[in-house]
């Protein structure tokens, strides 16, 4: 149940002029908007007068044949924050960088200087990239192995966080008198040597204001979730029903004790897409008018690529085939997995998984008034499911501003939702302590 000391936490999932894959055909939202650097601004702005904790954007270093997904913004994520950083305030910033195709030298001097121009508002969503075509552009004919790119990934952490604490607190003199710049004795060498990566150090700018940005991971794998139990400071996730986020939850934050973590160290946030109307059918009618917008042929495309699966040729009215054991896909384990739930309990044909698929890609589609959306987000926050949300909105900018209209004010009559910001920096609206450094 909800205590003085524990609240909803809401990120704010930014994506082009909306998350269900037609939203840049429907007549409320503009599509051109999806390269208008206003656009994201603005949304930050609503979302941080609202008190969200923070906006997140996704990345991926891909594009299909035709260009684009339909649905994704044109920026890449430290100038889209970096330009956020500078019309906000209170608002968290996490970015998503893959650790499968940079260096930890240039990613902890990106969030560092991220975190500094923030005022210690910097989040970084640590990702391995699954795809193929992705490994592609970086001098790669195929992706690593799943376990192998955990393991890269668990090292490029080590580097990372040992470079922010290259610089101890205060290590930064300034000295006008002795013309001392800094302690040398508090700037230190790392000397990494290990099977990815080779570093020395020390990082070429102080140590951010947070101490480490905040750590965030969205992998729910097996290898997923026993990175996020050791790494993840806030996990997003994607869980269809309330005993499957119970068990995820549950499991996490057990897992993350093995690590002599307290539970509270994490806050896990599914994404939750809220498809809102005054009444119940209004908002169905919303839900069919994007779904009907919904062009099957590139769906199918985008499902074969998240799959690992050519189903380009499978009729759309009839139930999938069989798939590969989850054993042999080399991709998003934890997201073919549910997919392939999904599409068995519901017994859904093709056409029907990818509507299904349409508005949140797995995430938690709520069709509904805003008051059957609090009671579903009341009743994950207090049945030991989520934290908090990762808020998806179908459309943007309308989709955001019905949510904080009309959804936000039930949670805070409800005691759910805090009335406005208690702390400035991004680990400080999570509750999460500032890291000591490893050389004080």
């Amino acid at each position: 149940m909800p205590t003085a000391d524990r609240h909803l936490h809401f990120n704010l999932f930014l994506m082009g002029v909306g998350h269900h894959e037609a939203a840049w055909r429907h007549p409320r939202t503009d599509p051109h908007r999806a390269a208008d650097i206003t656009h994201f601004q603005q949304l930050a702005q609503a979302a941080e007068a609202a008190s969200f904790d923070s906006v997140f954007l996704a990345d991926g270093v891909e594009a299909r044949s035709d260009g684009g997904w339909g649905l994704i913004s044109h920026f890449e994520p430290f100038t889209l924050l970096t330009a956020l950083a500078v019309v906000t305030e209170r608002i968290g910033l996490i970015g998503t960088v893959s650790t499968g195709f940079t260096e930890p030298y240039n990613l902890a001097r990106q969030f560092a200087s991220l975190d500094h121009i923030s005022h210690g508002r910097a989040g970084w969503n640590i990702v391995t990239s699954a795809g193929e075509r992705a490994a592609q552009n970086f001098s790669r004919t195929a992706n690593q192995e799943h376990a192998v790119r955990y393991r890269r990934a668990a090292e490029f952490l080590d580097v990372v966080t040992a470079l922010w604490d290259s610089w101890e607190d205060g290590a930064l003199t300034l000295d006008r008198a002795t013309g001392a710049f800094a302690d040398g004795d508090r700037v230190h060498e790392i000397d990494h040597v290990g099977e990815h990566f080779q570093v020395r150090g020390p990082l070429n700018i102080p140590r951010p204001p947070q101490g480490h940005p905040l750590l965030v991971q969205a992998g729910s794998s097996d290898n997923g979730r026993a990175f996020a139990a050791r790494w993840a400071e806030a996990v997003f996730t994607a869980q269809q029903t309330l005993a499957e986020g119970q068990s995820f939850y549950a499991d996490l934050k057990r897992q993350a004790a093995g690590f002599g973590r307290a539970p509270e160290q994490l806050v896990v946030l599914p994404g939750v897409v809220p498809v809102l109307g005054s009444t119940e059918q209004e908002a169905r009618r919303l839900d069919r008018e994007l779904d009907d917008l919904i062009n099957p042929a590139r769906a199918v495309g985008v499902l074969s690529t998240v799959l690992g699966v050519d189903l380009t040729d499978h009729p759309l009215d009839e139930p999938l085939p069989p798939l590969p054991p989850v054993t042999e896909i080399n991709g998003a384990k934890s997201r073919f997995e549910l997919i392939r739930d999904l599409a068995e309990r519901d017994r859904l044909t093709l056409r029907q998984l990818v509507g299904r698929l349409g508005g949140g890609r797995g995430h938690q589609v709520v069709v509904g008034t805003p008051e059957q959306l609090a009671d579903h987000i009341e009743t994950w926050f207090t049945q030991g499911a989520a934290d908090g949300f990762n808020i998806m909105p179908p459309i943007l900018p309308d989709g955001l501003t019905d949510f904080i209209e009309q959804v936000l004010p039930i949670l805070r009559k409800r005691g759910l939702f805090r009335e406005g910001y208690t702390g400035r920096t991004l680990r400080e609206h999570y509750g999460l302590p500032r890291p000591a450094g490893r050389f004080s």
